[in-house]
């Protein structure tokens, strides 16, 4: 194995490496639908239920799939564990091939989603996982540091099993800001990995009152996923500001499915498919139908490799920008928000990444809070914000000023007592209903 080569063990031709995207997709598809004709589960009743007697047969196109298969939500994969509790029927192998346990983190619902995976469909995880390190140039030999909990959300596990393939991985859990960049110092840590949020919140610590100075810092690169955020002009300005110039690289990804995304360097501040592992659409969420090139819609995907727990169609509820270029199919400006993150108010879509956006051009905003609510029936939001300590509340009217200006829209700011706002180490959720 090359000593610099991160795809070394993965290096192999793909089958059928000669065809064309959408023939390499089907030809999974194809597998996967006859996998789940063969057991009493989840999609194949809902197969049935479309119509499709024996789907693997009948579906004989992609397109004939997206016309035949119905869009999977999360609520149905919910429902299905209430009729089959604690874990639904969502199995393509007998129950001893499971071997890894992981759960959503519930942060959109308040109900935590659980899934099993068999180890090939594990792997499978992983080798997206080591794509988006590669697109992010990293390296074997180069040493990560993991700023997670390492609970039981997937994408914790993932990224550090796929990364301690080729590299020193060190994780975080467990310990304070202050004790993860002592660690991060004293290891010469060249890569962290963690929220959007929670680098910006390490990245401000770094200085005099900790005791790690700048020049003890020797992370390059800082791959971000978990919340929008990752693909934002000022975050990331900010983020190379805070570390000393390294480079950062968006990914995202869910529980539900795995793996979903890369940053290209070719196209930064956008996000890239993994679409050998994942077939995409962009929908219209009001039509079902696919949005053209260029427009915003709903992602939906289909599992291709995770097949020992898949998905068909499922609605993800992540709201992205659709740009192809040949047979890479891009999320314009990363994940723009989520479709219960966003609001019309008087006629405007206002998404949770686009305030984000504007409120980290002012650093007098220590946190902040976006309280959207119903009034006589239609979207209404307010921005909440704690600010630095000494600031003057008049930089709240410039705040409003430069919302106004941009959104075209005039949103009410009101300061929040200090400390009052919450704070995200993982997942930060600072669209609130009420």
């Amino acid at each position: 194995m090359s000593a610099n080569d991160m795809t070394s063990t993965h290096a192999l031709p793909l089958p059928g490496a000669n065809k064309s995207l959408g023939e390499r997709q089907f030809v999974k598809l194809s597998a996967l639908l006859t996998k789940i004709s063969f057991s009493d589960n989840f999609n194949r009743r809902r197969l049935r239920e479309a119509g499709l007697q024996m789907a693997a047969t009948e579906i004989t196109s992609l397109d004939d799939f997206i016309k035949a298969v119905p869009f999977t939500t999360r609520a149905d994969i919910m429902n299905d564990r209430v009729v089959q509790p604690p874990l639904g029927s969502n199995f393509t192998e007998p129950p001893s091939r499971y071997t890894r346990f992981c759960q959503s983190t519930g942060t959109q619902t308040g109900a935590p989603l659980v899934v099993l995976d068999t180890p090939a469909s594990w792997e499978s995880m992983l080798a997206c996982w080591r794509t988006v390190y590669k697109a992010a140039g990293v390296k074997a030999g180069d040493r990560i540091f993991f700023a997670f909990s390492f609970g039981p959300f997937l994408g914790f596990w993932t990224a550090f099993e796929a990364a301690a393939r080729d590299c020193l991985v060190i994780p975080g859990g467990g310990l304070s800001s202050q004790a993860r960049l002592e660690m991060m110092a004293r290891m010469e840590v060249s890569v962290l990995c963690c929220t959007p949020t929670y680098a910006l919140r390490l990245g401000e610590n770094i200085g005099v009152a900790t005791g790690v100075s700048m020049d003890q810092i020797k992370v390059k690169r800082i791959i971000v996923a978990g919340e929008p955020g990752g693909c934002l002009p000022t975050i990331r300005a900010r983020l190379k500001v805070l570390w000393g110039g390294a480079q950062v690289f968006d990914h995202h990804g869910m529980s539900e499915v795995g793996p979903v995304s890369y940053e290209d360097p070719e196209r930064p501040a956008s996000l890239c498919v993994i679409e050998d592992a994942y077939l995409a659409e962009i929908i219209d969420p009001q039509t079902g139908a696919e949005v053209e090139d260029g427009k915003e819609g709903e992602l939906v995907l289909t599992t291709l490799d995770r097949v020992s727990c898949p998905l068909l169609r499922y609605r993800t509820g992540d709201w992205v920008c659709k740009h192809r270029v040949g047979e890479k199919l891009y999320l314009e400006g990363g994940v723009l928000g989520r479709t219960d993150d966003m609001a019309v108010v008087r006629g405007v879509n206002i998404y949770a990444s686009a305030i984000e956006n504007i409120v980290r051009r002012f650093s007098e905003v220590a946190e902040f809070q976006v309280e959207h609510s119903k009034v006589d029936g239609m979207d209404d939001i307010e921005l909440l914000v704690e600010l630095e300590p000494g600031v003057d509340e008049e930089m709240v009217g410039r705040l409003q000023a430069r919302l106004r200006d941009t959104l075209s829209l005039r949103i009410p700011v009101k300061t929040s007592p200090p400390g009052s706002l919450p704070r995200f180490d993982f997942k930060a959720r600072r669209w609130r209903k009420i």
